[in-house]
């Protein structure tokens, strides 16, 4: 018997870095890229291929701390369920190191692989708890942002200490991600923001808090349907990024095309010194504003668009308590 589970991508619309220090943000999940996890059962010995990465391995020969070898230890823990005889193989269309949250996502799909195989179903708070140990495999010290929206596949409102919140979506509103083609790994670019608060902690501080009032405006901005306001916000918050140390001359040149090219609003997206600029286009203008992003050399542009959606307008629906 064959399983099969996949699990989106996401990207974060606003607050990044800030939130690590106690700061709100905001990410959205991006439905239209996705991991996806097989398991084939059989008689051999449990192993894991991922081509993507040439991997090709018995589950036994990895050591502990390899992030896929840990995440089915784990889940399999959860599920308390003995290690079943089979291939995971494991698969992505989400781009690695971009800020588009492929671990996480191909961890998610893992976790729901497996209890499928398992003939369970986890509920979306307990597969961002198994994720979110995984995170700290890849980060160090994840936000819990992409474990979250990505369990949950649904606009998160997130502030470290408090319950996240499901957030509306109040109209339809399009987006284009642009890949800039450079890797970053997002312990390096948080490890550098540390560094420059340690030196710095008044101006940091202040910085964070901007972000954090930038992420707050977003959410009433995202839930009234006001793509015009939420797009001045992106661009106010990518000059607070910069303000960080966390853009680079690419992402910048990325920003000022879609701007130029009649984006409603743009910025970076996750933790910066590489990755991905998001831009909110009115869908009258994606041609244009793709083919500026592709001329200022974005490696690929990507299509996505949140609808509208309930809890009803002015409200925020509470995420079962951890």
């Amino acid at each position: 018997m064959t399983h099969r589970a996949s699990a989106c991508g996401k990207i974060i619309l606003l607050g990044e870095h800030a939130v690590v220090y106690g700061f709100p943000a905001i990410a959205v999940p991006v439905r239209e890229l996705r991991a996806w996890a097989d398991f084939a059962e059989s008689r051999s010995p449990f192993r894991i291929e991922a081509p993507a990465i040439g991997l090709d391995a018995p589950l036994e020969d990895l050591p502990a701390e390899h992030p896929l070898a840990f995440c089915v230890r784990r889940s399999l823990e959860i599920l308390h369920t003995t290690l079943p005889a089979g291939c995971l193989t494991v698969t992505s269309e989400i781009p690695v190191a971009s800020g588009l949250g492929s671990g996480a996502a191909v961890s998610t799909a893992i976790v729901r692989v497996l209890a499928s195989a398992a003939g369970q179903t986890l509920p979306p708070e307990e597969v961002s708890r198994i994720v979110f140990e995984v995170e700290r495999i890849y980060h160090g010290t994840p936000s819990g942002v992409d474990n979250t929206v990505i369990a949950h596949e649904r606009p998160i409102y997130f502030r470290r200490g408090l319950e996240p919140q499901i957030l509306a979506v109040g109209a339809a509103i399009h987006f284009l991600i642009a890949d800039s083609g450079v890797r970053s790994e997002t312990r390096h670019a948080v490890g550098g923001v540390r560094e420059r608060r340690q030196a710095d902690p008044a101006r940091y501080e202040g910085l964070f808090k901007f972000i954090g009032d930038l992420a707050e405006q977003g959410r009433e901005y995202l839930e009234s349907g006001d793509p015009e306001m939420l797009g001045r916000t992106m661009f106010e918050c990518h000059g607070m990024l910069d303000a960080i140390g966390v853009t680079t001359p690419g992402l910048d040149r990325l920003v000022a095309a879609a701007r130029g090219a009649g984006a409603l609003g743009a910025k970076m997206s996750g933790a910066g010194l590489g990755g991905n600029v998001i831009a909110l286009v009115d869908p009258q203008r994606f041609a244009s504003v793709e083919s500026a992003l592709r001329d200022s050399a974005a490696v690929a542009v990507y299509r996505m668009a949140l609808e509208p959606s309930h809890p009803p307008l002015g409200g925020t629906e509470p995420l079962p308590a951890a």
